[in-house]
């Protein structure tokens, strides 16, 4: 018997108008906050003297992202979502507030971590309440209803941070989003109601031994960012790269599973899929952590045009993704390897021209870095659990946005490390930024080829693998 087909109008129903609500409000604040964020950390710094902790900024926000969606599935099954979203908003609130207040730029980051680990929660269980409390067949509208709240973002994003910094006040965006934390909290017992406790995913145990591992890998490249010495920031990348490959093979252990096992074989089409999601994530970070700041010291932007030249990523990806969304199955393959191939050409743009002081060149390229990722994301994701087991599909469903994150945890980390090798961090003038700004971009050129090559596996895979051994 086939289901009746979804339109947009379902989810606007007054049964299911609130719960739309909640999933949507939820998506903007994780949404919003990386743009705006992206385009105030030039004032931030300036005001907390911490131009040396850019990639701390978007890595330790990541780090919590990473450890609250890593267990949304289980506290949301122990709590039950209404007590799980009020929780996670609160603790998301508590953290901007903490960011408003700030005095320095070490509480600063403390409340950057409490946003990572509120709004990664907020969004996680918005995941849950997705598959929990939407028809299946409306899953599709749903998801795309949250990936036009992206594109709103993508506007509004750096005209909020842009406005407040442009000000001189840019404590004022996280006390906005603070607020939008507390009403989320105030209405989730309103619009979702009582919702069920203890349900299997509670049961499942938590990958604490992955995530510490995790955890580890991550500080130590960002530590990189604020030691003096070429030998010691090096000595720590490369401690961090270690403690990656240690994480992967964790969690290969019982009882871990944050990652399904073939994660860890990128000889296997899954495997090559997660190799190309880091990869790409670790490598294209590095625009959204810098690009803003140099922008703004190089060519005299104000934060919000600064800001929507960052955007042109959002915007590109939002684009092409709309494009490919009805592609026919026999063309996966080739629009994941273009879109690939299009992310590279989207960094060596960036590389040549962010030092030039050519703004719309920088906002061309940033185009085009999104457009490869609308061209290839999605198809991807869905070419990746087609080739887990069934048995390995649910972890490998919430596996895709933690290795991204993960991906781009790491990759604002290193991003930090290598300005402070290139001297960037520590004198941010025009000639520094001119000087240094290509090497930087070019530096994770090496990675997007790496997620190419990924492509190549992943673009070739076709159906669910046989898992015969």
């Amino acid at each position: 018997m086939s289901n009746p087909p979804a339109g947009w109008g379902e989810l606007v129903t007054p049964r299911l108008a609130p719960r739309t609500a909640i999933v949507l409000l939820g998506v903007w604040l994780n949404a919003a906050d990386g743009l705006v964020t992206s385009t105030i950390m030039p004032s931030v710094a300036k005001d907390l003297g911490g131009y040396a902790w850019f990639g701390w900024a978007v890595a330790i926000y990541l780090l919590g992202s990473i450890l609250a969606t890593a267990s949304a599935g289980q506290l949301a099954g122990r709590l039950g979502l209404r007590r799980a979203i009020v929780a996670a908003a609160l603790i998301y609130a508590a953290g901007c507030a903490l960011g408003a207040a700030a005095p320095g730029i070490a509480p600063f980051m403390l409340g950057r971590l409490a946003q990572g680990l509120g709004g990664g929660w907020v969004v996680g269980f918005c995941y849950v309440a997705i598959s929990q409390m939407f028809e299946e067949r409306l899953w599709a509208r749903i998801f795309g209803a949250a990936a036009g709240v992206w594109g709103v973002a993508s506007f509004l994003g750096p005209l909020v941070g842009g406005a407040f910094a442009g000000v001189g006040f840019w404590r004022g965006a996280f006390w906005m989003f603070a607020v939008q934390g507390v009403l989320l909290a105030a209405a989730a017992p309103a619009l979702l109601g009582a919702q069920p406790r203890d349900a299997p995913e509670a049961r499942r145990p938590l990958a604490w031994r992955t995530l510490a591992v995790l955890t580890l890998a991550i500080l130590a490249i960002a530590v990189a960012d604020i030691t003096d010495g070429a030998a010691r920031a090096l000595a720590l990348l490369a401690a961090g790269l270690g403690l990656l490959v240690a994480a992967g093979v964790v969690n290969t252990g019982p009882g871990e599973q944050l990652l399904p096992p073939d994660a860890m074989r990128p000889a296997s089409v899954a495997g090559a899929g997660y190799a190309m999601i880091f990869a790409m994530s670790a490598a294209s970070v590095v625009f959204g952590v810098y690009g803003a700041a140099i922008l703004q010291v190089l060519c005299r932007l104000s934060p919000l045009q600064a800001g929507y030249v960052v955007a042109t990523d959002a915007v590109g990806w939002t684009l092409t993704a709309l494009i490919v969304s009805g592609q026919p199955e026999r063309r996966h393959g080739a629009l994941i390897f273009a879109g690939a191939l299009t992310i590279n050409l989207g960094m060596g743009l960036l590389s040549l021209f962010i030092g030039s002081g050519y703004v719309w060149g920088v906002a061309a390229a940033g185009f085009v870095l999104g457009a490869g990722f609308g061209l290839a994301w999605s198809l991807a994701t869905r070419r990746i659990l087609n080739a887990l087991s069934e048995a390995d599909r649910a972890a490998g469903a919430a596996a895709t946005p933690t290795v991204q994150m993960i991906g781009s945890a790491a990759g604002a980390a290193a991003a930090g490390a290598l300005a402070n090798l290139l001297g960037l961090a520590h004198a941010f003038t025009p000639a520094k930024a001119a000087a240094t700004a290509p090497w930087l971009f070019a530096a994770f050129i090496p990675l997007s080829v790496l997620g190419l090559a990924a492509s190549v596996r992943l673009a070739r895979g076709a159906g669910p693998a046989s898992h015969a051994g």
